[in-house]
């Protein structure tokens, strides 16, 4: 008998650095509770109600920083052990179906789309116990037309990843390494000079149909599958289309060039109808299981966007010794890796590699019973994400004789038992969205899931491996980022108001550290108060040389700023990169989350309502491109995110400018190092906020800031400065 160590499927080990982070976090929050009471018994006569405001910002940001410190106070790092699955159950290895998700063919070109596809056909697993649903929410048949001729190439595609132990999976990917990659194998020459070429042909036929608009008639008369567009009517109203392209049952279609069969492959585009409301993606991941469970019906589930293919061909061989460790296998729900990305520069302009989260927080969730649900690059277990709740009884059963119903009808006619259950009246009086499936009502229904099913008594893991399991495309521009996260921080807000709350919802259910790290998150749109205020007095108090701070801002400044910066630097970022994720923490919090609040507010009172958007995914104007890889920053259009950021950042520059002006004159003193704390804060807020004073002053290219924000922005700067100077 093996011991225990070497008879689990996985090791965990505690954070090395965990007891400097606690001490840390100790001398920190002393120091906050410094700040609280030095603003209550300090309270001036003049500003009175500015130092309370002040007070009830630092008050609330001391709170919010303890819901991260939570994050930081228990993390813990996994490894997998592949050899010994392979041991002990290479010849019961489960089912595995991958759902693909797509929503736009203009934001989501089909390339993308199918390179993505293909990288999880090609995974290094049983092929006939795979399954790709690709779920296509735009319904375009130019999408299905790139999945069918990503089904003829598979059959080559698949075959040469086996062959010469390919990484990564994604042609895209993997002919862009061979840049600087050397062959000396024959075989492997000639047969990448033949699938390149493969490739090539594929991607030229399906961009000429995409800058056609439509499908080749040629295409079209060739496979019956385009008739189920006859009743197509728009994105919004349709049947449910819904096509086998790759199965068992029919071998003559579905084996590879070598004689193996390949991976199950279907489409589908649940029905649309204009009077039904769609859910968004909840709504796709719950057709989806329906239809898989006729079709496949697969114990573990791979979660996926379409915009992130997979790196590594272990990863369902990773989660899977996770789901079948002997002794903790039973109650995990789903095992969730991180979001990478590919196109990020090495200083990470945008702030989108969230190196906190992926790095840090999501570890310190997985040491209080596992990480959230973050909506993509993770493995359920379909148990779980149908509604079952977790009990000690509970035990793993992969025998795969067990695991799917013998289908007897053939092709045609599982397609069409299947299209019935992605129509949208199948959900009308069941608890689909509510206790079975994804949930409906937010619009990160990938968050409110994983506490639903956190909530279930179930357990979930993170996984951050040394090769990064997927890797996706990261937007390109300012705007399309502060859309992305005006978006999370709006749906992260709306929980909180939800049935499935964390504050009553996981209370008693889920552990007080995890529900800190849910309240981490859900609270984050609400930072935005404390922050704009902090933007706004401090600067404009300068104008009047009133203090308003004393040494222990300072520690605090300080101290959560190098501890960012040396987290950055662990992660292997750099300070150039830790400078722009301040600049975009900031920019977060003063745009996307104001934006996100007032969103909210206005919906409480039926007049907004809130929608998914898609941030677009590839770059197609070079000079946008060339700009991204300088690392000069992308404004270009007309936003009201820029009117507040440019406002804001001429606020501290007046304010600044006015303040050196008085002290080169003489007419002010700094008052002692209160003072001399407050300059400098709006020294770093004006230095920092330098990308936006080249965009309204500096540049003359595209990127830059229109005209009229300048005027509107400079007005409105000036304007603050001059009314709060005369006031009182």
């Amino acid at each position: 008998m093996e011991s225990g160590e070497d008879y689990s499927l996985f090791e965990t080990r505690k954070d090395k650095g965990r007891h400097i982070r606690r001490i840390y976090a100790i001398s920190l929050f002393v120091a906050i509770c410094f700040i609280w009471a030095y603003r209550l018994s300090h309270i001036p006569a003049y500003g009175k109600w500015a130092w309370l405001g002040l007070f009830a910002a630092e008050l609330w940001s001391g709170f919010y920083w303890l819901f991260g410190q939570a994050l930081r106070w228990n993390m813990l790092f996994r490894k997998t052990f592949i050899n010994r699955l392979s041991e002990r159950y290479e010849n019961s290895l489960p089912r595995v179906d991958m759902f693909v998700f797509t929503a736009d063919p203009i934001i989501e070109p089909p390339m993308m789309v199918i390179n993505t596809v293909l990288s999880v056909m090609a995974y290094d697993y049983p092929a006939e116990k795979l399954s790709v649903y690709l779920s296509d929410d735009a319904g375009s048949d130019i999408t299905f037309y790139a999945l069918l001729e990503a089904s003829t190439f598979a059959k080559h595609w698949v075959p040469f990843c086996k062959r010469f132990k390919v990484e990564p999976r994604s042609p895209a990917a993997y002919f862009n390494t061979l840049v600087s990659t050397n062959s000396h194998d024959h075989n492997h020459a000639k047969d990448l000079d033949a699938i390149k070429k493969l490739y090539v042909d594929m991607k030229r036929r399906i961009e000429d149909a995409v800058k056609l608009g439509g499908v080749p008639s040629e295409a079209r008369s060739k496979h019956n599958g385009f008739s189920q567009w006859d009743s197509y009517y728009s994105r919004h109203d349709h049947d449910t289309i819904l096509q086998i392209l790759l199965h068992e049952r029919n071998p003559h279609n579905s084996k590879d060039v070598d004689g193996f069969v390949l991976p199950t492959l279907v489409y589908m585009a649940r029905e649309k109808r204009p009077q039904y409301h769609h859910n968004y993606k909840a709504g796709a991941i719950n057709s989806l299981l329906r239809v898989s469970s006729r079709i496949s019906n697969a114990k573990i589930i791979l979660i996926i966007d379409c915009d992130m293919y997979s790196n590594h061909s272990q990863s369902v061989r990773d989660a899977l010794c996770f789901f079948m460790d002997e002794e903790k296998g039973q109650e995990i729900a789903f095992v969730q890796f991180p979001q990478n990305f590919e196109n990020l520069g090495k200083n990470d302009l945008y702030g989108n590699a969230i190196s906190a989260t992926v790095e840090v927080e999501l570890h310190g969730a997985d040491g209080y019973g596992g990480p959230l649900f973050i909506g993509t690059c993770c493995f359920h277990r379909r148990d779980a994400l149908c509604g079952k709740k977790f009990n000690c009884q509970y035990k793993n059963e992969w025998n795969d004789e067990n695991e799917k119903e013998v289908v007897k009808a053939n092709l045609h006619e599982l397609e069409v038992e299947s299209k019935a259950l992605a129509s949208c009246s199948y959900e009308e009086n069941t608890l689909w969205g509510k206790e079975i499936g994804a949930i409906y009502g937010c619009l990160v229904e990938d968050v409110i899931t994983g506490l639903w099913i956190h909530s279930q008594g179930w357990k979930s893991i993170y996984y951050n491996p040394p090769r990064k399991a997927f890797f996706g495309i990261a937007p390109t521009n300012l705007l399309h980022t502060l859309v992305q996260q005006k978006r999370w921080g709006e749906g992260d807000f709306q929980i909180l108001f939800t049935e499935y709350s964390p504050t009553w919802y996981g209370e008693g259910k889920i552990n007080l550290g995890l529900l800190m790290g849910y309240w981490r998150f859900n609270y984050s749109a609400t930072t935005c108060l404390p922050i704009l205020y902090y933007s706004f007095i401090p600067s404009l108090y300068l104008l009047k040389a009133i203090p308003l701070w004393f040494i222990p801002f300072a520690y605090v400044i300080l101290g959560e700023s190098s501890s960012t910066l040396i987290e950055g630097l662990i992660s292997g970022g750099t300070i150039k990169g830790w400078w722009n994720d301040l600049r975009m923490w900031l920019y977060i919090r003063t745009s996307a989350y104001l934006f996100a609040l007032i969103d909210i507010v206005w919906k409480f009172f039926g007049r907004s309502y809130s929608s998914f958007a898609v941030t677009t995914k590839i770059v197609e104007d070079d000079d946008v491109s060339q700009r991204y890889k300088n690392e000069v920053m992308e404004f270009g259009t007309s936003s009201p995110f820029f009117t507040v950021l440019a406002t804001l950042a001429l606020l501290h520059l007046f304010c600044l400018l006015a303040t050196i002006k008085e002290l080169v004159l003489c007419k002010v003193a700094l008052t002692g190092e209160k003072m001399a704390l407050q300059v400098l804060l709006c020294g770093f807020l004006v230095l920092i906020n330098f990308p936006i004073y080249q965009g309204l002053f500096l540049r003359k290219d595209k990127g830059r800031l229109p005209s009229s924000h300048t005027i509107k922005s400079t007005t409105l700067a000036l304007s603050a400065c001059i009314f709060f100077k005369i006031w009182n």
